[in-house]
């Protein structure tokens, strides 16, 4: 038996659904070429590099939209440094009173907010009854040095489901901080 991509695909998805007694029936009939090596991952392989490369597109959109914003209000910081390194789903843009003025695509994923509901709030209101009184003052401290930090809270998203939240927050400068972003992911 030849095998071409299309059977190899459709063999693939058979023996996903078998567990190991019948797969190692199967697997005497099989009588593959000594190239083929079983299980096949074929389409496994496909699947996560486009992941991959979906992700690393989406983070440059991302990045290239906060480069924007730094363009408009002439921000001095080294973006790139503050994006090196960094492992994020959501970015958040604040002012400098902590309102939001820009959150990513990954906000939503993470919140269950839309953008338009986050505009002009703070990102306290993620926060709720379980909620650390004195993270969130360790937090509001910290914001005030206008320093790079990060931090844990516990916030909530939109159906009310708590999550353990990790920021790293950067004060964004033109002469003195005009803006703070948060790189956020659920820990």
């Amino acid at each position: 038996m030849k095998y071409n991509l299309a059977n190899m695909m459709c063999l693939d998805f058979f023996l996903a659904n078998k567990n190991e007694q019948d797969y190692a029936v199967l697997k005497q009939d099989l009588n593959p070429s000594k190239s083929i090596k079983l299980p096949i991952i074929s389409f496994d392989l496909y699947i996560n590099s486009f992941e991959e490369e979906v992700n690393n597109t989406t983070r440059k959109n991302d990045i290239n939209r906060v480069k924007e914003f730094a363009t408009k209000f002439q921000w001095t910081n080294n973006l790139d440094e503050i994006f090196k390194n960094q492992s994020f789903e959501a970015i958040v843009i604040t002012n400098k009173k902590q309102e939001i003025i820009w959150v990513n695509d990954g906000f939503k994923k993470m919140t269950g907010f839309n953008r338009n509901y986050a505009f002009n709030k703070t990102p306290s209101f993620l926060q709720g009854i379980d909620t650390s009184k004195k993270t969130k003052a360790e937090i509001k401290r910290k914001l005030s040095e206008n320093k790079p930090f990060k931090e844990v809270v516990l916030n909530y998203k939109k159906d009310k489901t708590p999550y353990k939240c990790e920021i790293n927050i950067f004060p964004l400068y033109y002469k003195n901080t005009t803006h703070f972003i948060a790189l956020e992911r659920a820990i």
